[in-house]
């Protein structure tokens, strides 16, 4: 049963392109649906989340955390009696807009379209699924409801002062109400992705041996993750340890939020998800002693995982290839994809060329640019 402040799918405020409801799923559920069986979804699994994606078979990729963050928030959503399947849909599309390389690949991309408009994954994401996605008869892009593009757009909180340039260009023709927060589902999509990649950053950063489980011992919150398990399993093996420790930790988060939220709705009695919306705040967010704790945790990701002399070299390396790839695209538009060209024949050059590169670009795997890259700077050199 869902509290009267969720999404109800009966009161979506609809697609832009309207179409007949679905006998057997909810709007919600067939956004989801879409998201799953889009291209930009399938192209997760070989793009970086912080390990280069061909780096280990067991690191996470995007595609793997989405899946993740998935799970995570339809624990929570379910526990507070919000519409997990907008929340799941929300999830699963928040990174549909990152490029190659993860991050490092979006600073150079941003970079490189600074005098473009720049570039912003939360904006890219959007225009993948009402733009890029081109496979319907009827529209281009995923047509997803209002409910699903807003939790997109949105979800890390309002979007004030100049917006993205590709989420500005969608707001001429679609209002989702930038400057209010998102639905409920959208916030808890949002605080269920911090809850994944605090977890597994962490398991990763042990994989890959970039810090021992003595020096996540005595960190705040895995000290008593790792005091618990000594308890209950003495004499455990260190792998079964970890695991456990890590798991525990997974566990307080996810609690710590659904705590707060029940408290935050209490005081704020919304009667309908609007009233989430218009609230002022954050509904679901971390309490403030928990987030104290996790910029601890986060300090030390960034000494010891996000700046590691392994993965700062790595990334340079791969700054190279977007930076080598954006000019020489932009030069020789006639080396993209002939469907791509059909759309630079309809560009003005400058700006709308840059934008239609740049797109490409970030619409490709790790192993599709590092290929890209061989073939195009190999063929410049002859």
């Amino acid at each position: 049963m869902l509290e009267p402040y969720a999404s109800d799918p009966a009161s979506s405020r609809g697609r832009l392109f309207p179409e007949e409801q679905s006998a057997f799923r909810s709007c919600y559920q067939r956004d989801r649906d879409r998201i799953i069986h889009s291209s930009a979804f399938r192209r997760l699994k070989h793009k970086t989340q912080v390990f280069i994606e061909h780096e280990g078979d067991y690191f996470r990729t995007r595609l793997t955390h989405s899946i993740e963050v998935a799970q995570v928030a339809r624990t929570i959503s379910n526990a507070l009696g919000f519409n997990t399947e907008l929340t799941e849909a929300v999830a699963l599309a928040h990174d549909l807009g990152h490029t190659p390389f993860g991050h490092t690949g979006e600073d150079a991309l941003a970079e490189l379209m600074a005098p473009h408009g720049g570039f912003d994954h939360n904006a890219q994401a959007l225009r993948i699924v009402t733009d890029l996605e081109r496979h319907y008869a009827d529209f281009d892009g995923l047509n997803l409801t209002w409910e699903t593009l807003e939790g997109i757009a949105k979800h890390n909180g309002p979007v004030t002062g100049d917006l993205p340039w590709a989420l500005a260009a969608y707001q001429q023709r679609h209002d989702l109400e930038t400057d209010t927060f998102a639905s409920a589902e959208a916030q808890v999509a949002a605080v269920s992705d911090d809850i994944a990649y605090n977890h597994h950053d962490l398991h990763d950063g042990l994989r890959a041996k970039l810090f021992s489980t003595d020096d996540l011992a005595g960190l705040p919150i895995l000290c008593r993750c790792f005091e618990r398990v000594d308890e209950l399993y003495p004499g455990l093996d260190r792998y079964r340890r970890r695991h456990e420790a890590l798991r525990r930790f997974f566990g307080v988060l996810v609690e710590d939020v659904i705590e707060v939220a029940r408290q935050n709705l209490a005081r704020l009695a919304p009667r309908t998800s609007d009233d989430i919306r218009n609230a002022g705040f954050q509904i679901i967010r971390f309490s403030d002693a928990l987030h104290q704790d996790l910029k601890v945790i986060r300090d030390f990701l960034f000494d010891r995982m996000y700046r590691a002399p392994s993965v700062v070299n790595k990334r340079k390396e791969v700054t190279g290839v977007v930076r080598d790839l954006f000019p020489y695209l932009l030069e020789r538009p006639e080396r993209l994809p002939s469907r791509w060209r059909e759309n630079i024949e309809k560009a003005d050059g400058g700006t709308e060329l840059a934008r239609i590169v740049s797109d490409y670009i970030a619409g490709m795997t790790d192993r599709f640019a590092l290929q890209c890259h061989e073939k195009f700077i190999n063929e410049r050199m002859r």
